[in-house]
């Protein structure tokens, strides 16, 4: 099974970018699960995945690195953080529907892959990766800077990176003295591309658990849910 052309021109026109080739775009919208249920029949989008992760990540220190001279390395680090986190790719992938295109095996599509953050989140990068391959860095970076503006313009405003393990940690110890410990939880993915699950825990209750590319990142997100959606 391939993606209907009817649903792959709707998509194409939503981003505003015509993949030439049919056969890659398929690609990046096919995930490992239904590869594997198919019994290799099909390409899933994991390569592409990594390669659209690097592509992302040089666009976006390229246009801060420009912007900003005199910004320290350590700063730009940061910036970045903000702009390609899991959330960022996540909203952005929403706003154009992604999840709808998508093809998943039949466990992931019945426990709600299709609204998954991991799933949206390494689909985009694989759609970043498509457009790549076809057009080059220059469109690459067309797509990239139209859809990730809103949120580098937060990261020019200085709102684009929260440190949310220092806020919870704050909010935290203003409550009482109980301890406060970060578990990895989880950890998937080749070598070349893990993937990790942490958990926050406050007095040893878990009050936030988070995604990342790293375990950073992870603790970052599992703060940011204790923060925004389990107020404590």
């Amino acid at each position: 099974m391939i993606i209907s052309e009817k649903r792959l021109i709707e998509l194409q026109n939503e981003i505003g970018y015509t993949i030439s080739s049919t056969d890659l775009l398929n690609i990046a919208l096919t995930h490992s699960s239904y590869a594997n249920e198919n019994k290799g029949k099909f390409q899933h989008n994991e390569r592409l995945e990594f390669l659209g992760d690097s592509i992302l990540s040089l666009i976006v220190s390229e246009y801060f690195f420009l912007r900003f001279p005199d910004v320290s390395e350590g700063n730009l680090t940061k910036l970045r953080a903000g702009v390609v986190s899991e959330r960022t790719l996540v909203n952005i992938a929403v706003s154009i529907d992604l999840g709808k295109y998508i093809l998943l095996g039949k466990g992931e599509e019945s426990t709600g892959g299709r609204k998954r953050a991991s799933i949206l989140a390494d689909t985009l990068e694989s759609l970043i990766a498509a457009i790549y391959l076809d057009g080059g860095l220059e469109q690459a970076r067309i797509f990239v800077l139209k859809y990730f503006k809103d949120y580098i313009e937060q990261g020019l405003n200085g709102k684009g990176f929260r440190d949310y393990k220092t806020e919870l940690q704050e909010i935290l110890q203003q409550k009482s003295d109980l301890e406060i410990e970060y578990r990895i939880v989880e950890e998937s993915g080749p070598d070349h591309d893990k993937a990790f699950v942490a958990k926050v825990y406050y007095g040893g209750e878990a009050i936030g658990s988070g995604f990342g590319k790293s375990k950073k990142e992870a603790e970052q997100q599992a703060a940011c849910y204790a923060l925004e959606v389990k107020p404590l």
